[in-house]
C-alpha cells in the first residue's frame, strides 16, 4: 500500500507543479539595443517656431484639434521647457470656442522613420483633459496610413495609454489579433518619459524605460493594411480639452498645462549591423 501510496501522491502532484511553474514565468521582454541619438530637442532656445521643426497645430473639425488655437497664451518657454496650456476662453473675444488649446507638430518639417523616440513631460491633471503625444504618416490618408499613439492621458488617471490604429484595427475591427493598446502606470504628479521603438517587424513601447507592450507585424494580414508603419511620420504633442472619449470639461478655472522637458530620436549604432534582424 504505502509505494501505491506515494505513487498516487505523485501523479496528483504533477498538475500542481506544471501550473506553479506557469504562473510564476515573468513576461519576456524585448533585448534592449544599442542606440545613437540621432536628433533632439531640448527646448533651450528662445524662439521654438524659428528651428524649421515645429508648427502650431491648427484648428480642424476633430474631437482631437476643435480647440487648437495660436494664441500666445497657449505656449511658452521656461527653464528649458516647452509649456502647452488649454483654457476656458477668456482672452479672445474673436474666437466662439469656449475652450482654447495649444499643439505642437513636425508635419512637413521633421520626419522620423525607424529607430526610437523619447519623450520627457509632465502632465496636469483636470476634469476633460486630454494630453497626448502621437505619431502620423506625412503622405498617407486616416486609418490608412496608421497612428501610434506614445502617451495619452485621461483627466487625473495615474496611467496613460499607449495604442496602434490603423485600416486593420479600425475599419476591419481587428483588436486582439494581435492586442492593438495597452495601460501602464505612470507618476501623475511629475516627469515621466514615454518611448516607441520603431522596427522593422515590431512597435515596441516603453514608459520609463519599462516595456509596455509589443505590436508585431503579421505578414499574413499584410493586405489587410495591419502594419503600415516604419516611414515618414511626424510628431504632435497636444494638450486637448473635452473630446468623446474623455468627456466633457468641469470646474476648469486656471489654465491646464502640458510641460515637455526634451524630445530625442536615436537610430541603431553602427557597431550593431544586425539591429534591424
Amino acid at each position: 500500500m504505502k509505494p501505491l501510496h506515494r505513487l498516487l501522491c505523485c501523479l496528483l502532484a504533477l498538475p500542481l507543479a506544471s501550473c506553479a511553474t506557469k504562473q510564476s514565468r515573468p513576461e519576456v521582454e524585448p533585448k534592449p539595443h544599442r542606440w545613437a541619438l540621432a536628433w533632439s530637442d531640448e527646448f533651450d532656445r528662445e524662439d521654438i517656431f524659428a528651428t524649421g521643426v515645429w508648427t502650431k497645430i491648427p484648428r480642424g473639425h476633430s474631437d482631437w484639434n476643435n480647440t487648437m488655437s495660436p494664441h500666445e497664451s497657449l505656449y511658452d518657454l521656461q527653464q528649458g521647457k516647452l509649456i502647452l496650456r488649454g483654457r476656458r476662453n477668456d482672452v479672445n473675444v474673436a474666437d466662439s470656442a469656449e475652450y482654447l488649446t495649444g499643439g505642437v507638430y513636425t508635419k512637413g518639417k521633421k520626419s522620423f522613420d525607424l529607430g526610437r523616440i523619447e519623450i520627457r513631460c509632465k502632465l496636469q491633471g483636470a476634469k476633460g483633459a486630454w494630453p497626448a503625444i502621437w505619431m502620423l504618416p506625412n503622405n498617407a490618408p486616416w486609418p490608412k496610413g496608421g497612428e501610434i499613439d506614445i502617451m495619452e492621458r485621461l483627466n487625473f488617471d495615474s496611467f496613460a495609454y499607449q495604442t496602434v490604429h490603423s485600416y486593420y484595427t479600425v475599419k476591419l475591427g481587428q483588436k486582439t489579433n494581435p492586442k492593438y493598446y495597452t495601460t501602464a502606470p505612470i507618476d501623475p504628479e511629475g516627469y515621466n518619459t514615454y518611448a516607441v521603438e520603431v522596427l522593422p517587424n515590431e512597435l515596441r513601447f516603453f514608459i520609463n524605460d519599462r516595456f509596455s507592450f509589443a505590436y508585431p507585424r503579421l505578414p499574413e494580414k499584410e493586405a489587410d493594411g495591419q502594419f503600415p508603419f516604419g516611414k515618414d511620420y511626424y510628431l504632435l504633442i497636444d494638450m486637448q480639452l473635452g473630446g468623446k472619449w474623455v468627456g466633457k470639461v468641469e470646474g476648469l478655472r486656471e489654465p491646464i498645462e502640458m510641460h515637455i522637458d526634451w524630445v530625442r530620436y536615436y537610430t541603431p549604432e553602427a557597431k550593431a549591423p544586425s539591429f534591424w534582424e
